[in-house]
């Protein structure tokens, strides 16, 4: 019942107990009981609303991507690196990955200026951080499985002879 419980949360946060109850065809006090605990053990870390562009003070904020090497350390690999990063305020997202770049992160700020500053002062400072690689999110087109623009309409040009 959790994987399916789960599995309605991702899609929309929102969901009612008394939905989800419905849908499992469980008893909502066992959906409540089986939500608390996955929030209490850790499971569930959180909720979120994926808002669009047009959110009021959204267009104030300029996100960017980050991916940084660094060297690993002989005790605890990356993590002892990315634990660092991930205390800062302006990472939302921190993750390993494989390839050329061990880290990625996602840093928001107020303006272009402050996410380089970010890089320059804090990130690149960091004992272990080798090099970076930065781009700035110019427009979202898709977020969390959610299409933030509708289809835009496309009319062929009219062709005379």
């Amino acid at each position: 019942m959790k994987e399916q419980i789960l599995s309605f949360l991702r899609s929309n946060a929102r969901m009612s107990v008394s939905d989800i109850a419905v849908r499992l065809n469980a008893a909502e006090v066992d959906v409540a009981s089986a939500i608390a605990e996955m929030e209490k053990s850790g499971l569930i870390r959180g909720y979120t609303a994926i808002l669009s562009d047009e959110a009021p003070g959204a267009e104030k904020r300029v996100k960017a991507l980050i991916e940084v090497k660094v060297t690993p350390n002989r005790d605890g690999g990356f993590d002892r690196v990315a634990r660092r990063i991930a205390k800062f305020p302006e990472v939302t997202d921190l993750c390993l990955l494989s390839g050329s770049y061990d880290l990625q992160l996602t840093v928001e700020g107020d303006s272009l200026q402050q996410v380089a500053n970010f890089v320059a002062a804090k990130l690149a400072t960091i004992d272990g951080v080798i090099s970076t690689s930065t781009g700035f999110q110019l427009k979202k087109y898709k977020e969390s499985g959610i299409i933030m623009q509708g289809d835009e309409e496309y009319e062929r040009l009219k062709v005379c002879f």
